[in-house]
């Protein structure tokens, strides 16, 4: 009775430790959008998806890191569809803040900007500000710019850091239908 126990346990042991082997090998075969809920008390339920890129030009410091886009949704707006609330772009090293006039002046106001140069394919540079977070480590993006970006198949992203060296960032785009569904955004256009 004891042998067959402990082959039992053996056996348990090797199918779990094969199994826990090939995880990490599908995870690295192709690119996609993992999807994630989560909960907070300012937002209530959400919907996170989240890509992971390469350095094409790596920041001084810790190269362990990579880069990446995070898009939080929220499930049910008013109209009881989806809705994007915010796109992130988080490269983990603390970005060039610019200070930026508005189009309206109403009193002396300037905004934090990272500025920021993408290409879609081999298709022309974009050029845009985006808001950087309270880290300074990340900057948020509009619908319209993951919209573009959805509809690509690589996105290149160009930044400076805070030393002013570029930071250049590349994400292979998978379908973007998971995050059209969840996200309410139109990637086909």
């Amino acid at each position: 009775m004891k042998s067959g126990s402990l082959f039992l346990l053996v056996a348990l042991a090797y199918a779990s430790f094969g199994l826990s082997a090939a995880v990490p090998q599908q995870a690295g075969s192709a690119q996609e959008w993992r999807q994630t809920e989560r909960t907070d008390a300012v937002r209530g339920a959400y919907t996170r998806y989240s890509l992971t890129g390469k350095f094409l030009k790596t920041p001084p410091g810790d190269a362990s890191s990579r880069p990446s886009l995070v898009v939080d949704c929220s499930p049910y707006n008013r109209s009881g569809k989806p809705k994007f609330v915010r796109g992130t772009l988080v490269v983990g090293d603390p970005l060039k803040i610019d200070w930026v006039e508005p189009e309206e002046i109403k009193g002396i106001s300037y905004f934090p900007k990272v500025l920021v140069v993408y290409r879609l394919d081999e298709g022309k540079q974009d050029k845009e500000d985006w808001s950087p977070a309270n880290d300074k480590t990340s900057a948020t993006f509009s619908k319209g710019s993951l919209e573009k970006m959805l509809r690509a198949r690589t996105v290149e992203i160009t930044a400076e850091d805070a030393r002013g060296s570029q930071v250049a960032m590349e994400f292979d785009m998978p379908n973007g239908a998971v995050v059209e569904q969840g996200c309410d955004v139109d990637y086909k256009k």
